[in-house]
């Protein structure tokens, strides 16, 4: 009894520290963030800002995500508004609702988050409307919220290009088909297509966020398949499959699109709806040696994306006009700061790189030609 009694107490007085470590771990970081943002005023060039907002994404590493800040630093920098991207100047690594919770108990002024539809986020965002913080969630919404407003993409416009691409492939394969057929005996002209003497469908691959809680890759999903159900011949046959990827951690990414390429029913394309994915299916495109049989269709204009584009590996990508998405976050916290209200939804614009424009967008520019 005495023994069991001692386990009761040791496990009350484990869960207590860890409370109070929980606790002083929270306050210690909203002291720091308090003093920094009490100099955040005073610049190296002693230069005052008006007001101060801050960014709070995913992985404040990814390019994609750099490039967006990029856009709203210097569009805050045009109105004397400071844009920091919260967590970069803290000593550990805090989770979103950890910052959201320092940005809130530090009276920021306007709060730009990459959101999600999940009850904790609801309640941090409506807390900080309460306490007269503009809330702006980009990229992914949380619709149950109080936020001013949402900026990210027209989910279905991107997924009737993906749809488009789709066809595009399919029509070229078949067309390969048929001249390799008519070319040689055995069917081969040395295309580096899969050129299989078949009539199985085209198998089209959609990796999906498996922790995303919001409608927007269904809505984008809906945008590819009706794309196809509209606009594919009758001779068309088409499957689409979705399939979930652990996306907590680019190992876990690479791990759960390895595992489709170990499996027999490989796809014959794959449709990737962020940075990380779109490089690690490029990659291990690569490493299964299945270039010229595996179609990929990616999202963002990285480098490598773009040098993949170039050799051949990946299709086509969707370029999203980053720096208009970082302005529009700020604009519209500015908006709401001097009329108290702003539009509920801005879209970036996006367009579509491929074989003959990349090299646009390589030599710094871009063009729009399809």
């Amino acid at each position: 009894m005495e023994q069991k009694q001692a386990k009761k107490n040791n496990f009350t007085l484990l869960l207590i520290m860890t409370m109070v470590f929980i606790v002083v771990t929270a306050i210690v970081g909203i002291i720091v963030f308090r003093i920094y943002i009490g100099n955040f005023r005073q610049t190296g060039d002693t230069k005052t800002y008006s007001r101060y907002y801050v960014m709070i994404v995913d992985d404040r590493k990814d390019s994609f995500w750099q490039a967006v800040y990029q856009g709203a630093y210097e569009a805050g920098q045009k109105e004397n508004i400071y844009v920091e991207l919260l967590g970069e100047n803290l000593s550990r690594d805090y989770e979103k609702t950890d910052l959201m919770r320092i940005a809130i108990a530090s009276d920021v002024d306007g709060i730009i988050v990459v959101a999600d539809e999940s009850d904790l986020m609801t309640e941090l965002i409506d807390e900080a409307a309460a306490e007269g913080i503009p809330v702006v969630t980009l990229y992914s919404d949380n619709t149950k919220s109080k936020r001013c407003s949402y900026v990210g993409i027209g989910s279905y416009n991107l997924g009737r290009e993906y749809g488009r691409q789709v066809l595009q492939i399919e029509e070229s394969r078949k067309s390969r088909k048929e001249s390799a057929d008519g070319g040689s005996e055995d069917g081969t002209d040395g295309s580096p297509a899969n050129t299989e003497e078949s009539n199985d469908p085209l198998k089209v691959t959609v990796l999906v966020n498996a922790h995303a809680e919001d409608s927007l890759q269904n809505i984008l999903c809906s945008g590819i398949q009706e794309t196809i159900d509209m606009e594919k011949g009758d001779d068309t046959r088409i499957e689409m499959t979705l399939v979930s990827v652990d996306e907590s951690n680019a190992f876990s990414v690479e791990e759960s699109i390895r595992d489709i390429f170990m499996t027999s029913d490989i796809p014959d394309i794959i449709v990737c709806l962020n940075e990380l994915t779109t490089t690690c299916a490029y990659q291990t495109v690569v490493d299964y040696n299945r270039v010229g049989q595996v179609d990929i269709l990616g999202y963002y204009d990285s480098e490598t994306i773009l040098k993949a584009i170039e050799r051949n590996v990946i299709y086509a990508t969707v370029s999203i006009d980053t720096m208009q998405m970082g302005r529009s976050c700020v604009d519209a916290i500015s908006e709401y700061h001097a009329l108290g209200n702003t539009s509920q939804y801005f879209t970036a614009d996006i367009s579509l790189v491929n074989k003959k424009n990349v090299s646009g967008y390589l030599e710094g520019g871009d063009t729009n030609e399809k």
